[in-house]
Order: C-alpha cells, then structure tokens, then sequence
C-alpha cells in the first residue's frame, strides 16, 4: 500500500507545493515519511491523503472507453447468437454448475446492460449505477464459461469492482456537471494504491511465473521469434539466440522490473517507453483484443496524478471548453483525512485496501486449495498471471463411448456438442462434458453411456503423451475441486532433456520429412492409423521396449532402442509399451501426396516463365493451354481441365493476392481494418436491436425474422471477404 504514495504529493494544490519544505531521504524517494508507517492512525491518514482526481478521471474514461469496444469483439455481443442459440445441443463450461445462460434475447439485454455501464464508466454519468451495471453483467459472463478465461478478462473485472468503490467521477464525467459539489474535488490516495498495485502484481507476479525452467531456457514461445516483428532482432542475431534473449530473457526482464520502474522519477520515461512498445507489440503477436490498450491506459496512473492538467494546459484555449479542467486546483472531499481527523469510513477504506491487496497477493499461489483445478499446470488459467509460460500442441484425442446396457463402443467427433477446445486440457472441464455427454448420448439410442478420453499433448515443445488415463470412464470417475484429480496422468518431467536431441534430429531432416515425439506409459498402447498419403513412415524407439502390431497383417513386432520399423500406410497398428519404464519413440514420414503436387508445382511454374519470357518452343498440350491464358485473365478465374493445373493456377492466384496485400499502403491497410470492424459492430447493433424489439413486443412472423437477421449478416463486398478468409489458410501469412 505504501508503494503509492510518493506520489501523493502531486495531489496537493499548488499553494501547497509552493511552501517551502523540507523532506527528509525517503520522503523525497518514496512520498511519505517512516512515521506514516508506525502507527494505525499514521497509516489510514496516509491512505485517505488528500490526492488529486485528474489522473484517475482520464484513467476511468480510457478504460470505459475499451470496454465498450471490447464487448462487441471479445466478450462476443457481435456473434452472441452463435453461442447462445435457443434449443441448440450445446456442453457448457461454468464455473458452478447451476449458472446457465439467459434466453438469447435475454442474453442480449444482459449485454445491453453491460454496454450501457461500460458507457456511463466511460462518461462518468451515474457512475455509482453504472459501475454496478458493468461489473454484476461482466461477472456473470465470466463465471458462466470458463473455456473463454485469460488472464485480462480477469483483470477487466477487478478494475471494474475497484473503480465501483473509488470516486472516480470527480473530474472530466457528466456527474461533475450534473452535481458541482463532486467536481474537480480531491480522491484519496487509496484510489491510486489499489490500482497501482494491481498493475504491479500483474507485472511481477508474471515475472515471477516466468522462471520457470521452460521459459528461463527458451521453450515456451520459441516459435515467435518467426514473427516479423523480430526481423530487425535477427539482423545481428541467430533466430534461436532471438528466441532466447529477446522473446524468453527480454520478456522475463520487462515484467520482473516494469512495476519498480514505473514507479520512481528517474526511470519512468524509460520505463513507459518499453512498457509502451512492448505492449503495441503484442498486439500484433497475440489475438488478445484490448488487452495492450488497457495496460496502456495504466502507465500515467504510475505519474504524478495532476499530469492532465498539465498536459492539456498546452492545448488552445477555444478547446479548453470540451477538455479536461487544467486550471483550478481540486476542492477537499470528505473522502479524504484533513488535520487527522479521521472517520469510520476512513478506517473501512484502509482495511480494504490492505486485505485486497493481501487477497491479489496470495490468489495466484493458492492452488494447494484448489488441487482439483490442477492439471500440468496449477489452477484454472486466468487469474495467476502466468501469462504465455504455457504453449500446447495437440496430436490425438480420440473419444470412445460404451453402451451401459448393450456393451456397444462407438467413437464421436472430439468437440461434438462443444464450441471450444479448452476442455481438453481441463480435469474439471473434461468431467462437465462427460457428464453433458452422458446426458445427450441417450436421444441417440446409446444408453447408461460411459465415456472415455484419449487426449495426447505436447507441453512447452516436450513428448507427445497422453494427459488423462484413457481406462477410467469420466461420467463415474470422482473429482472434487478440493481434492488431487486421480485419474491426470503425470507429466514425464524427467524426459525434458530430450528436447535439445529434439531439436538436433528435426535439424538434420529435409524440408519434406516430418516428425513426431512420442512418450507412453507401461501397460498401455497407442492405435494409429497411417493415411495413404503418408508414404514411408517408420517408427524409431528411442528409449523403452515396445510391441508394434500390424493390425490387418496380424503381425506383432518387437522393437528395442536404436532399432526401427517400418507400418504400412491406409492401414491401423498398435503400439504397446511394454518397459517398466515409459517408453520414447519418434514416428517419421514424408507426405509423398504433397511431396508430388509440389514437384508438379515447380514444373508447371518452370513452364509458365517460358511462356512470359517467349523462350517456350514446344506448343503446348490442351491441358497445360490455361497456364497461357492465366496472364491474360489476371483476376478470374481460368478454364481448367486438369486438376493439378487447376489447383496450380489456383495457388498463384493467392500468391498475388499475398503480395498484393504485403505491398498495400498503410491507408489501405487501415481502411480494411475499419471495414472489418465496422461490419462486426454493425452485426452486433443490429443483432441486439432485433433482440429488444423481439422482448418488447414478442417475436414476427418467421419470415421478417429470417430477412432481419440475413440484413444484419450482411458483410462487406464479397471478393474481399473471400479473400481474406483465403488468405488467412494460406500457410506462412498468418500476420495478414
């Protein structure tokens, strides 16, 4: 708590920083004296300090401002009917199990209402209300699937609980006009303190989380140090030195230290530079909606809080009128402590102060309660701040039913009846859809159901294995969130220096040959199945004994370390492990199918330069004709017979659009972008306006409804629709 209060002498009128004073080392260092801290009195006066409101008024009007931008894109109100559709088969992931999404129309006022107090935060109109609006609707969304949790969505949450208790009206808000007597007056300094330290764990506490070993030696996010953005980075340096200082040690570094720097004189500017940059580079690493805005909007709350005020004293005096005040000082409040005399209300602030930020403190460590939210990793994701540690690759989920009462055993689609993929990771969420399962299962004649998963993961760029023992039928298994999950399999830490060989056996591969990392537990078995287009795919053992069985041959094979064999393609085997011990082994194969079109590909791009640079002398055959006449028709689409030059013409075709994008100028550019999001908010105006009419005055006639909604679906023309949805599949141009 005391970490905010150097700053607390920026609060004070200007008469009172133009008495003479004299302050002692750490009063100077830090803002407040050794005293404030010795006694109870000392402290709550020191928390209720008289502090200017000019900071945390633009504070609350900036993060309004993303919130209502952020609930037409991440929090979903521009495809909410897509989530919530009435009637629809659909597994749900709540925190508590009785919490259940509202009629979709009814969804859709919950987010009006939400809105409406995302905008008064913004507006600083019935602030109080509006807080309360926002938070009740946010929570309730929040608590309502879990599969959608991060860790910003997290924070948006406790800003808002915050703000509803903080007098964050009192300057730039529409209650300062409609009631004079809260205008421009002065906030206590625990408004500050709460919000300070927020941002502070949020920074530390990831830091913390990022010594991880994974991270310490460069394997948690290796693969963005492929992103342009660290082109310049690789000028001077080797893209896994990038990896490993930049990405790993720079991050580790910026977070550890962030909140210290932020917070003394000399090292802030610094500090809000690379703070600054780094999060504007996140934004274009990571989908994470208004995330890098947000901390944005939290530097100047680290500056001395009458900054506004100085800043836009430097504007022209003809827009001083719709601007923030930046001349009269702000008036006394009874919110604050003056000449020590001190309410109840003074006291309650600053025992909430403390216990809230002893409570932020001690949640992200406290998951030796929670034990059965522990999976890998400890606890549900979205409130330890241990953002991006993790990164995970999935290579096989297989879900096996058997009738209870038949004995029957069927498989089903992974994620049938689910829209997210995060219940793959999840003991809690894995026995929710179970138990969803076992209740749909029944309309489609399968009875008494039990449930089986077999999920193989890759965490943090280790073996392949599974996560959940694939014999316990979940419907039954027992969880409790109290309580260590029985049936997670653990995670084979001990074969996590591998991963250097890892990369030295991909290294010496050609760009055609792929392969997978695989570790098994004794007594169970892996069933695969090879696809056709797979040729040459043998399976190498690098640690354990294993059987491989050939299943249509009947063959089984023994196969022991630094020995190999060969499973043939279009075809099922099994591979049991058969060691005391976990065994190792790595599948590698070549895709001969696209091996071929790329050969193909390469000819016919040979063929096509002849024909423009008039060297070509053979006439060519009636199927390879197109390949002339492409030139000619650039932008339509060309006759073509055959198919491989059919997908060839195809693949050029988007290969133009690429570069034509890459190329484009920065107003081209900024204009798809506002294209894009202005027929997102548009579909979700529009969706929420049929919605209230449909609560107001009952739902139309069918057919109304259907031409309403195809009008709300409306997207923007359709040739650059299609060409974004085909550039975002072409391999290598995610960025775009």
């Amino acid at each position: 708590a005391s970490m905010e209060a150097r700053d607390a002498a920026a609060g004070e009128t200007d008469g009172q920083r133009d008495k003479p004073q004299t302050k002692g080392k750490m009063e100077q260092l830090f803002g407040f004296k050794r005293e404030d801290l010795t006694s109870w009195p000392n402290l709550v006066a020191l928390l209720n300090r008289p502090t200017d409101p000019a900071s945390l008024g633009i504070f609350r009007c900036l993060f309004g401002l993303l919130m209502v931008i952020d609930i037409t894109q991440e929090r979903g109100l521009s495809h909410l009917d897509y989530k919530y559709l009435d009637g629809a088969p659909v597994c749900r992931f709540p925190l508590f199990n009785f919490l259940q999404p509202l009629p979709l129309d009814w969804m859709y006022l919950v987010y009006v209402v939400m809105f409406l107090g995302a905008l008064g935060i913004m507006l600083g109109f019935f602030y109080r209300l509006s807080c309360l609006m926002f938070i009740s609707t946010y929570w309730y969304i929040f608590f309502l699937d879990k599969t959608t949790w991060n860790n910003h969505s997290y924070l948006y949450g406790l800003i808002g609980f915050q703000l509803m208790l903080m007098d964050g009206n009192r300057y730039w808000s529409v209650d300062g006009l409609r009631r004079p007597s809260i205008r421009n007056t002065q906030v206590p300094l625990w408004n500050y303190t709460l919000l300070r330290t927020q941002i502070f764990i949020v920074y530390f506490i990831a830091g913390i989380k990022k010594l991880d070993a994974d991270w310490v030696e460069g394997y948690s996010m290796s693969y963005l140090a492929h992103h342009w953005l660290f082109d310049p980075f690789k000028v001077i340096l080797p893209v896994e030195l990038v990896s490993l200082l930049v990405v790993h040690g720079g991050g580790l570094f910026l977070d550890l230290s962030a909140g210290y720097l932020l917070f003394f004189d000399a090292t802030r500017p610094y500090a809000i530079f690379f703070v600054s940059y780094f999060h504007c580079m996140n934004s274009q690493l990571f989908s994470i909606g208004m995330f890098p805005y947000a901390m944005l909007a939290t530097s100047p709350l680290f500056c001395y809080p009458d900054w506004p005020r100085r800043f836009f004293s430097h504007f022209p005096a003809c827009l001083r009128v719709v601007l923030p005040l930046s001349s009269p000082d702000p008036q006394p409040s009874s919110s604050c402590v003056y000449h020590e005399i001190q309410s109840p209300g003074h006291k309650l602030a600053a025992i909430f102060t403390i216990i809230y930020i002893i409570e932020q403190l001690f949640l992200p460590y406290s998951h030796f309660i929670t034990r059965g939210y522990n999976n890998w990793t400890n606890g549900l994701y979205g409130y330890s701040w241990d953002m991006m540690v993790h990164s995970r690759s999935h290579q096989h989920v297989k879900i096996t039913y058997r009738d209870g009462k038949t004995g029957d055993v069927g498989y089903l689609n992974p994620g049938v009846f689910t829209q997210s993929r995060r219940w793959k990771d999840h003991g809690d969420m894995l026995k929710q859809y179970a138990t969803c399962l076992s209740h749909f299962l029944p309309r489609y004649n399968i009875s008494d159901p039990e449930i089986y998963f077999d999920i193989w993961v890759s965490i943090n760029e280790r073996f392949q294995q599974r996560i959940f023992d694939p014999r316990v039928d979940v419907v039954t298994a027992d969880w409790s969130p109290f309580q260590p999950n029985p049936w997670l399999m653990p995670l084979l830490v001990d074969l996590s220096p591998w991963r250097s060989k890892f990369q030295e056996i991909e290294g010496s591969l050609d760009n055609q040959t792929e392969i997978v990392f695989i570790a098994d537990f004794p007594g169970l078995h892996l069933e695969n199945f090879v696809s056709e287009d797979l040729g040459n795919t043998s399976i190498h053992v690098l640690q354990g004994n294993v059987n491989v069985e050939i299943v249509e041959e009947k063959k089984n094979i023994s196969v022991q370390p630094g020995e190999q064999i060969k499973v043939p393609a279009g075809a099922y085997h099994k591979v049991y492990t058969v060691s005391e011990v976990p065994s190792c082994y790595m599948y590698i194969y070549v895709n001969t199918t696209e091996a071929a079109l790329q050969k193909n590909f390469t000819k016919l791009f040979e063929i096509q330069e002849r024909i423009r640079n008039g060297t070509e002398t053979e006439p060519l055959p009636p199927e390879l004709q197109p390949l002339a006449a492409a030139d000619d028709h650039e932008g339509s689409e060309v006759n073509a017979t055959d198919p491989i030059v059919r997908l060839f013409l195809k693949r050029q075709r988007r290969l133009k659009e690429v570069k034509k994008r890459r190329e484009a100028g920065a107003l081209e550019r900024l204009q798809r972008f506002a294209v894009k999001k202005y027929y997102t908010i548009r579909r979700g105006f529009l969706m929420t306006v049929i919605a209230m009419r449909n609560l107001a005055v009952g739902l139309p006639p069918l057919e109304q409804l259907t031409r309403e909604v195809a009008f709300a679906n409306m997207k923007e023309p359709e040739g650059e629709t299609n060409q974004d949805e085909r550039l975002k599949d072409e391999i290598g141009h995610g960025e775009l």
